[in-house]
């Protein structure tokens, strides 16, 4: 049953509407490389963590944000975390 919804959803291109989403996410945050963001990442357990940060690199799985904080430590996520709404980045500007 669960095999054929799949079936299903690839034909209508579902799957491929994602995968043009995050070439997409991907594309944009290239962009922004160098660039003050807001980022919002679920922390778990209904807890929003709130950071402000520069876009440090982009890797074609992953991109590193260095945190503005005192530690001045760097975080990475994925774009899937972007689209799955897992993190939020407001650009700065």
């Amino acid at each position: 049953m669960l095999m054929r919804q799949l079936e299903q959803l690839w034909k209508e291109g579902v799957f491929m509407e994602n995968n043009n989403r995050l070439a997409a996410i991907k594309k944009d945050i290239e962009g922004h490389v160098g660039e003050s963001v807001t980022l919002k990442a679920n922390g778990g357990r209904r807890k929003v963590l709130v950071n402000k940060g520069i876009i440090e690199k982009a890797y074609p799985s992953i991109f590193v944000i260095r945190l503005d904080n005192d530690t001045r430590r760097t975080v990475t996520y994925s774009y899937s975390d972007v689209l799955t709404k897992t993190v939020q980045l407001v650009y700065a500007g």
